[in-house]
């Protein structure tokens, strides 16, 4: 009988999950590569406040607004998590930029933003909604950021973090892919034996999202792997990584917010290698939310 995956990774999981909490997020420089945003543990009582706020209550005039920059156009995912975010910080100006509108339609929006502000004050903290480094996306908004010629920040990733690590686990448990959580004193026997966490962005995405895929194997118990649905390692390579360590049952965990990806083609991927599929993190609260921690961390290091 092949040897139990999850035997085989639990010690190593629980180190990189340790190491992986002594990390903090930061925020990168408009002029500076996407480094893998490391992470920060938060706490497991959030709904009793015992965490921070990630935005400051009170800002000073002339605050530089958060924009979203979202793949895309026009799609109701990066809507409703800007209107997410939107609510819970009402005295944020929150702007939705899509980037199908090209750098010119972009730095147009960000000129517009300057404008409603004092002369050289820092205009806005352009945050991607992606969960990982995706070049093409960071392009686009750097190009455009330069072309507006105005003062803004532009941070890292919302992932890799626990919190996306635990939508995910929400995602596939919604799909009946995933067993109830723990701390809710369900014992139910999972009904997958492997998961693939899919990502789009490329290589450098895909080995971003191992960090991931660490910590959705320490939820579930299970092994996991990181995938891309758009470069190598494929989803195919990921489910023969699986079948190799003895799991046959799999499922497949898009780590995409949604318009980065083609989601038609995950689904026949699933199809293909006879997977269970989960939702997409769509506009899961965790998005929101990072979306504004990425904004107060940024406002902590320039106000």
């Amino acid at each position: 009988m092949p040897v139990t995956a999850s035997a085989q990774v639990r010690d190593v999981q629980i180190v990189l999950v340790h190491c992986q909490r002594q990390i903090h997020l930061k925020s990168a420089d408009v002029n500076q590569s996407p480094e893998r945003l490391p992470i920060r543990e938060r706490s497991s009582r959030a709904a009793t406040g015992r965490h921070r706020r990630p935005v400051p209550a009170q800002l000073p005039p002339g605050a530089p607004a958060l924009v979203l920059a979202a793949p895309g156009s026009g799609d109701e995912v990066s809507a409703e998590v800007a209107s997410v975010v939107s609510v819970e910080n009402p005295h944020v100006d929150v702007r939705l930029s899509y980037l199908a509108d090209g750098v010119e339609g972009m730095a147009k929006q960000l000129a517009e933003l300057a404008a409603e502000r004092p002369e050289g004050a820092l205009a806005a903290v352009v945050v991607p909604l992606v969960t990982g480094p995706y070049s093409r996306v960071y392009r686009t908004v750097r190009e455009a950021v330069a072309q507006s010629g105005i003062r803004a920040t532009v941070t890292d990733p919302l992932g890799p973090h626990p919190m996306l690590a635990e939508a995910l686990h929400v995602r596939l448990a919604d799909r009946g892919l995933a067993r109830v959580d723990r701390m809710r004193l369900f014992n139910i026997a999972a009904p997958v034996d492997g998961v693939i966490v899919a990502t789009a962005g490329g290589e450098e995405a895909a080995r971003a999202a191992e960090t991931t895929a660490v910590l959705l194997a320490a939820r579930l118990a299970l092994p996991v792997v990181a995938a891309s649905v758009d470069s190598a390692p494929s989803i195919r390579d990921a489910a023969e990584r699986l079948h190799r360590i003895g799991a046959s049952k799999l499922a497949i965990a898009p780590y995409v917010i949604g318009p980065e990806a083609d989601l038609e083609k995950v689904a026949a991927e699933a199809k293909a290698i006879g997977a269970g599929l989960a939702d997409a993190l769509g506009a899961h609260s965790a998005v929101a939310q990072l979306a504004a921690y990425q904004f107060g961390h940024a406002l902590e290091e320039i106000l």
